[in-house]
């Protein structure tokens, strides 16, 4: 499996750092495709998200990230490092599609926070268009995820939290035809409603074993 440097780097160096600074408990993780173009959409309610997905399964995931943290020389070589790119929100950014486009391409793995920002309660938001539109434009399937911490709030350091995958969802079965507004805000709350019982069961776990 091919990861870019700095992300081979922390995989096979650092993973003993995180399972005690970010533990987490991971449920279907075999939904992940070992192959192939997907889409990952999660829930986003911590700046550790993208660190415990990577922990969570075994591909590369490659981000679109905001624009704001590329500023830093030193931030923005790190995260390039890791596969991030930089998008500019809310402004039909033509390049990162670009490039969110040219990764699918390859057969790679795009991570994408379906609600566009981070939740500051740990509830989830509206869902945005992008990922589904990227689903539409290049044929890939989606696969929902969901991160979730005792009690549904934002994830802490050193506290558990589950990171569960639903079952992909082929391009097909997100019923977009014409490409309208109306379709990928209907997709959008598709995928969102697969998150959502993820999260439901995380929470059912947690209160069952905590």
């Amino acid at each position: 499996m091919k990861y870019t440097p700095l992300y081979f780097v922390g995989r096979r160096l650092l993973p003993w750092f995180f399972r005690i600074v970010m533990p987490i408990r991971v449920r279907n993780a075999d939904a992940m495709p070992q192959n192939g173009k997907i889409i990952l959409c999660s829930n986003h309610a911590s700046m550790t998200d993208p660190v415990r997905l990577a922990f969570a399964q075994s591909r590369q995931i490659f981000y679109m990230a905001k624009s704001e943290l590329f500023q830093n020389r030193f931030v923005g070589a790190v995260i390039r490092g890791l596969g991030a790119f930089p998008v500019s929100r809310g402004t039909g950014d033509k390049q990162a599609v670009g490039n969110a486009l040219a990764l699918l391409k390859k057969e790679n793995v795009l991570g994408i926070f379906i609600e566009g920002t981070r939740s500051k309660d740990g509830n989830l938001l509206r869902p945005k268009s992008g990922a589904v539109m990227l689903a539409h434009a290049c044929g890939a399937p989606i696969l929902p995820c969901c991160i979730t911490a005792k009690d549904g709030r934002p994830p802490r350091l050193f506290h558990t939290c589950i990171i569960s995958f639903a079952r992909p969802i082929p391009p097909e079965d997100l019923c977009i035809e014409k490409g309208t507004p109306s379709e990928y805000r209907r997709a959008s709350r598709m995928v969102m409603e697969q998150i959502a019982k993820l999260r439901e069961q995380n929470l059912q776990e947690f209160g069952n074993k905590l």
